[in-house]
């Protein structure tokens, strides 16, 4: 069952953390179980986040969260966080494109 986890943070500092996104792709190519992810920001909030990552399972994310090169990034994540994060895990009980 497809397992998306959103990712939700407060920053003033997006390069930043973009940068680190570039980083774990690069450092993770090969390894990571993530298939998608989606950055966005809040329109009328505008240092309020959301990533959307995608994976194939919730055991895959799992997997991918323990990976060293995912800690490493997460732990300079968390620094240029004003609020944040809190994860929040979901099942896709269903998928349509409309």
């Amino acid at each position: 069952m497809t397992f998306i986890q959103l990712i939700q943070y407060r920053t003033t500092q997006p390069e930043e953390v973009g940068e680190l996104l570039d980083r774990w792709i690069a450092t993770s190519a090969g390894k990571r179980t993530a298939t998608r992810t989606r950055v966005t920001r809040d329109r009328n909030e505008p240092t309020s986040y959301v990533e959307v990552l995608e994976f194939p399972s919730y055991e895959l994310a799992m997997a991918n969260s323990t990976m060293p090169e995912t800690n490493a990034i997460h732990e300079r994540f968390v620094e240029l966080c004003e609020e944040g994060p809190t994860f929040v895990d979901l099942d896709v009980l269903r998928d349509e494109a409309l």
